[in-house]
């Protein structure tokens, strides 16, 4: 196989933006990554552009977001994996790469999800589960991971203290990233004390919804070295799936077993093991997805999610720093820009150009996951 390297990275503040179009978010991220990269659009050979269609009122989103970027005549590719697009778009845009078929190719993330109504939201958003046999009974996001969560609090004696810790953590982080849509540190009281959702999940144990663009620039080994001296590579990606429906998954639903795999693979393609990554990006979406998250991926024993995070394990200081740019719980989550979006942050720390959040290491890992658990993107980069 080829290497492949990101070049350039680019993303717009997460946040409510009734100021601009779909287009004109895309453009925002879409300039900082190429200033970043130090190249021209012209140089561009193909996009793959990200988004959960069915927020979009535009039917094909990719088409005019290449028009207005400026990328005709070049291919463009629309991806939809829900909240995992960008993430599997990136894993598009290397075969891409790889085949020989291109040498610079965009991944453009993006959504606006601010423009509806939040019960239309949870309509839609109730709609990734199967449309046949659960969507009809009126399941929300909130509902389905409390699923999650009264689950492993049954079977491990995970509490609501160590979920709100790490809504906690990641608002400490938020703090620290001008890109967050939260700028505001809380405390496990303040979780706790919040507007209750679905039982366990109250609202800080909920990521918001936001609007906001992530955009990746990935090249050839040849070109990346001539674009620049800091290459981060693509060592290693992952992609799973499960069924739609929680009923055919057969499982305890205390592990997306999703996750599991695409880890496998990601680990084995990049040679290294969970102890050998420095840090993590991974899809908190709420926050009992993040504790669940550390034991699919193997941070941690199965069940030991909740202590992990208790014990401080997930700070900067601890044993694997995830989530210090603030997660989706304190950044915001404009689904098809989320995955995109992680991976901008690991570029950052890479190169050591973190700031306040820096992690020292060669190896990170970020972890975008799909609707309920339908599909999981884990990408390894290295320096």
């Amino acid at each position: 196989m080829n290497k492949v390297a990101i070049v350039g990275v680019g993303q717009t503040k997460f946040d409510r933006r009734p100021d601009a179009s779909i287009r004109e978010i895309a453009f925002e991220a879409f300039k900082e990554a190429l200033e970043d990269a130090g190249i021209m659009r012209g140089e561009i050979e193909a996009s793959v552009v990200c988004s959960a269609t069915h927020y979009d009122k535009q039917r094909t989103p990719a088409g005019v977001i290449a028009e207005y970027l400026g990328l005709n005549p070049q291919p463009t590719y629309n991806v939809d994996a829900v909240c995992a697009s960008s993430g599997v778009g990136v894993r598009n845009a290397w075969a891409l790469i790889n085949s020989g078929l291109h040498g610079i190719v965009a991944v453009i993330g993006f959504q606006k999800m601010t423009e509806l109504k939040s019960d239309e939201v949870q309509e839609v958003m109730g709609r990734s589960g199967d449309v046949m046999w659960e969507s009809p009974l009126g399941p929300t996001m909130p509902a389905y991971f409390a699923t999650y969560a009264n689950a492993h609090m049954h079977r491990y004696g995970t509490t609501e203290e160590q979920l709100a810790k790490v809504a906690v953590k990641n608002h400490f982080y938020g703090v620290k990233n001008p890109k967050a849509m939260f700028q505001k540190e809380i405390a496990v009281e303040d979780v706790l004390k919040s507007r209750p959702i679905a039982t366990p999940l109250k609202q800080h144990d909920c990521c918001a919804n936001s609007d906001g663009a992530a955009v990746l620039i990935l090249a050839n080994e040849e070109k990346a070295r001539k674009i620049t001296d800091t290459p981060v590579w693509v060592a290693g990606l992952g992609l799973a799936s499960s069924p739609m429906s929680l009923t055919s998954r057969g499982t305890s639903l205390t592990s997306f077993t999703c996750s599991v795999e695409a880890a496998k693979q990601a680990y084995q393609m990049a040679g290294v093991t969970p102890e050998d990554i420095d840090v993590a990006e991974v899809h908190d979406c709420f926050t009992i997805t993040e504790i669940i998250n550390y034991e699919d991926l193997g941070f941690c024993e199965r069940g030991m999610g909740g202590k992990f995070v208790e014990e401080g394990q997930t700070y900067i200081d601890g044993k694997i720093p995830v989530n210090v740019d603030g997660g989706l719980l304190a950044k915001g989550h404009p689904v098809g820009a989320t995955g995109a979006s992680q991976l901008r942050t690991l570029v950052q720390q890479l190169r050591g150009e973190a700031g306040q959040t820096q992690v020292k290491g060669e190896v990170a890992l970020a972890h975008n996951l799909g609707g309920i658990g339908m599909y999981c993107a884990v990408t390894i980069l290295k320096r």
